[in-house]
């Protein structure tokens, strides 16, 4: 069992499963914005996006060491078919329920990406961490194309652009953590990605010269985060000494420790605070209810 789970990434899935969960009921249900999907159609969304997710983490897996000795390459992209078959077919059915049958080039444009990124943009360093990062932002997003954009007009415009820039916030916010993400894996990984011939920042770059970018590029997020307390959270000391304890504090130690770090183990430890910190994002959409209500 616990093969399975690594091979779909069961961590990821749970982050999208909450944040997603987080959006439809702790920020568009306590603040009463119009929406267009009921409990079924939210469900159909959830089981989609996951099944894509699930499909391409899958695939992912097959590149990594000893992969083949679990699962052979053959089971793993028949498990990849027969999941976006499941999350595009799910995304066709939903987006012609709610009349925008447009909509579904989303699961097949996200499908192609986990595809073309595990077998062709891999080796193409920039290509390949960004395609990740974009592919990290398609669940928060997609919950507010598919609820707040087929019922938007003229009356709920102002309320509907409100909220979906939160959504926009959270999901840059996530791209810029999971590219953090992956460049540190990218330095745990180094010998086996170079017996795979594979290219990586950190094998293009040095581990020493990529931990390094990582300690630079943290403090955009960092940045991003405060910026956001003082534009929007300012006046709520405690929603600001939260933010600054859970997510704030953590960023400054990977930002800090990432240029001193030299240990396989010290950089896993940095992954983990990551993890961490996109959980804790992810569960604070339930706290808008309590801040700005």
């Amino acid at each position: 069992m616990n093969h399975y789970l690594k091979l779909i990434k069961i961590e990821s899935l749970l982050l999208i499963f909450l944040v997603q969960i987080a959006i439809k009921f702790g920020l568009f249900r306590p603040f009463d914005v119009a929406i267009t999907l009921n409990g079924y159609g939210f469900i159909l969304l959830l089981i989609a996006t996951l099944s894509i997710a699930a499909g391409g983490n899958a695939l992912n897996f097959l590149n990594s060491n000893n992969s083949t000795r679990i699962f052979s390459e053959r089971f793993i992209n028949r498990f990849f078919v027969v999941l976006n078959i499941v999350g595009v077919g799910l995304g066709f059915y939903l987006s012609n329920i709610i009349g925008r049958p447009g909509f579904a080039a989303l699961f097949i444009i996200a499908s192609g990406l986990y595809y073309s990124n595990s077998i062709y943009l891999k080796n193409i360093v920039v290509v390949n961490i960004l395609v990740i990062g974009l592919l990290s932002m398609l669940p928060i997003l997609i919950v507010g194309i598919f609820d707040l954009i087929p019922v938007l007009n003229a009356n709920n415009q102002a309320s509907q652009k409100v909220i979906f820039s939160i959504l926009l916030d959270y999901a840059f916010f996530g791209f810029m953590l999971v590219i953090i993400r992956k460049m540190l894996v990218a330095c745990t990984t180094m010998d086996t990605d170079h017996r795979q011939g594979k290219q990586t920042v950190a094998l293009v770059l040095g581990k020493d010269r990529t931990l390094q970018l990582i300690g630079a590029l943290t403090i955009l997020p960092i940045a991003g985060v405060i910026y956001y307390l003082y534009s929007y959270l300012f006046s709520n000391s405690l929603a600001v000494f939260l933010v600054l304890i859970g997510i704030v504090a953590p960023l400054l130690y990977v930002a800090i420790k990432s240029w001193i770090v030299t240990s396989t183990k010290g950089i896993k430890q940095l992954i983990g605070v990551l993890q961490i910190i996109l959980f804790i994002a992810a569960g604070s959409l339930f706290l808008y209810q309590y801040i700005l209500l």
